[in-house]
């Protein structure tokens, strides 16, 4: 019998540990199954352009895994029971079961909507293809002088406010913040960063926190209300309580409490990466739901995953951060270096040349999905013999 290795969710973090296992492991030992509720992958950090209006260049996940011998799956992860090693599964062929011996979780966060009343009714976002489709849609509908709100200063909101009105000049974009956008920034870059706002004719509502979301506006906690035609919330991020409901030990956020390689604490066959893994990072700090710390909890859980199985020592992998890399549109762009505390220092990048840094980070991205193993050795391991287990790695 083969080890069998699951991957739950294929976007920028199960894609690529799934595509290293495969071609780094031995087929002779292992497969490798990729779990994933639709066929294409999903670049999210690009969703804010496709809601814009942009053209993007899709590529299905059966693209991405040809001669990898991955095998994908098609369904809706429904449940999973750590303790019998299975996944509930939910798709085109109805209901089932898929047994593994190592579990990498990695199914990302959507949007948080933090018990608003109206998110979910009237509210868009851009965690996901088809949402950020639906807010395409809502806008393209929009004649001139429509107005959009986007809720939410982080990075997102950012990002969302800024593309749309570049791509949009015809309509009214606002963004409502709890505090300050770009408060994290150091003073020139938040400078530049509200020059980029003047410029594009984005109005900035300091210190509005929204407590209710209407068809046509939006209700302030002190009462007013704003116009809002259109409502895009990106006011955080959240997991699907299914680790938590299948006994897996988690956080208050409801992600996976894992080691410094990954694996989780409480089932040692499960390990999680991305949004959904709460992991400690070099400054002690648990690291936040984004791209980066999807890059670097992938690399830490696929060194690991190798290694355990073929016998290495398990190498560590650095959970630091460099900087923060904020888009405002197509032609505009700030680069944040930052301290180990995540700190921002004096130091930034603005402009043109950030923006086509930005780019060629959302290019890079992609490329590696396709080609992860770049540069890499090209011999397959084969897994190491264990006491209680077979030469293949599998329970005996």
């Amino acid at each position: 019998m083969k080890h069998r290795i699951v991957v739950l969710g294929a976007g920028y973090a199960g894609a690529f540990t799934a595509g290293n296992l495969a071609r780094r492991l031995s087929p002779a030992d292992t497969e490798v199954t990729v779990v994933n509720a639709v066929p294409d992958f999903v670049e999210r950090m690009r969703l804010h352009q496709l809601a814009a209006g942009r053209d993007l260049a899709s590529l299905t996940l059966a693209d991405v895994f040809a001669g990898t011998g991955v095998r994908l799956r098609l369904a809706l992860v429904t449940g999973v029971d750590p303790e019998r090693r299975t996944v509930a599964l939910t798709g085109e062929d109805g209901d089932g079961e898929l047994e593994y011996d190592t579990l990498l979780y990695a199914l990302g966060s959507s949007a948080a909507d933090h018990g608003v009343p109206g998110v979910t009714e009237y509210a868009c976002d851009v965690t996901g293809r088809a949402s950020a489709l639906r807010l395409r849609e809502r806008l393209a509908a929009l004649g001139e002088g429509g107005t959009v709100l986007v809720v939410g200063e982080g990075l997102t909101g950012i990002e969302t406010a800024t593309e749309l009105a570049e791509c949009r000049p015809d309509l009214s974009v606002a963004l409502a913040a709890r505090g300050e956008p770009g408060a994290w920034l150091s003073p020139r870059a938040r400078r530049h960063l509200y020059r980029a706002f003047d410029r594009l004719g984005v109005t900035v509502h300091e210190h509005t926190g929204v407590v209710a979301v209407e068809p046509t506006r939006v209700i302030a906690s002190d009462g007013r209300s704003a116009p809002a035609d259109v409502t895009v919330w990106s006011a955080g991020f959240a997991v699907h309580p299914i680790a938590a409901a299948g006994g897996l030990e988690v956080a208050e956020t409801g992600q996976i409490v894992v080691d410094r390689t990954m694996r989780s604490i409480s089932h040692p066959d499960v390990y999680a990466v991305g949004d959904c893994a709460y992991a400690i990072g070099a400054n002690g700090r648990p690291l936040p739901m984004s791209c980066a710390s999807a890059g670097f909890t992938t690399m830490q859980a696929t060194a690991a995953i190798i290694a355990r199985l073929t016998g290495r020592r398990v190498p560590t992998t650095g959970l630091k951060y460099y900087g923060n890399h904020i888009s405002l549109g197509q032609r505009d762009a700030i680069f944040q270096m930052v301290d180990g505390d995540v700190r921002s220092r004096s130091w930034y990048l603005g402009g043109r040349a950030a923006a086509r840094l930005k780019s060629g980070v959302l290019t890079g991205a992609g490329w590696g999905i396709v080609h992860p193993t770049f540069g890499m050795p090209k011999r397959k391991l084969r897994l190491a013999a264990e006491p209680g287990r077979t030469a293949a790695g599998t329970a005996a």
